[in-house]
């Protein structure tokens, strides 16, 4: 009777959503689904960011159905969210904007002078350091949302920002190839 206590209580355990719902890849949790706005998104890939040999984040891509291109990304109606957890131990606020002016200058070159670019790079006002979460969230209706460590940043709302913001992870010159090619399930 006892072993069949135990087993039913390791069956419990081995089906609890905790378990079957997350993977943890350089110590970081990621939950197989996100439930964001009233919308279930699902892990579709990630991937690590690096820069010169250093481990900056690892970067997940979470959709409401699988997508295996970047077309396919930005052809999906409803929110998709880019999510950077930080492994490195600091990474600064200017270097945060940097990099992202940057893949904004490289993807989406049409929106240099755009106030919604200016109001995205300056939702960021502090630096990153290992253990950080910052979630960016595409509403459907191409808003994004900033989050930092649970904390809402901002949203600013602009449908070419939306995709611009896709495009720095996604685009013909992504932050990082294989970063790319992970978040796509490649």
């Amino acid at each position: 009777m006892m072993r069949f206590l135990l087993l039913c209580l390791l069956c419990c355990l081995l089906l609890s959503p905790a378990t079957v719902f997350a993977k943890k890849v350089y110590d970081v949790d990621l939950p197989e689904q996100e439930t964001l706005s009233g919308e279930v998104l699902h892990l579709n890939g990630y991937g690590l960011r690096t820069k010169f040999f250093i481990k900056v984040y690892l970067g997940s891509l979470y959709t409401a159905s699988p997508v295996k291109s970047t077309a396919q990304v930005l052809a999906q109606p409803g929110a998709k969210l880019i999510r950077m957890d930080f492994i490195h131990s600091k990474v600064g606020r200017e270097k945060i904007v940097e990099a992202f002016a940057e893949g904004f200058e490289k993807n989406s070159p049409q929106l240099k002078n755009d106030p919604a670019l200016k109001s995205f790079l300056d939702l960021f006002t502090a630096d990153f350091i290992s253990g950080d979460r910052v979630d960016l969230l595409v509403a459907g209706d191409g808003s994004v949302s900033a989050v930092h460590n649970g904390r809402e940043l901002g949203t600013v709302v602009s449908p070419v920002l939306g995709e611009a913001v896709l495009l720095i992870y996604l685009g013909d010159e992504p932050a990082d190839e294989d970063l790319k090619e992970g978040m796509l399930g490649s």
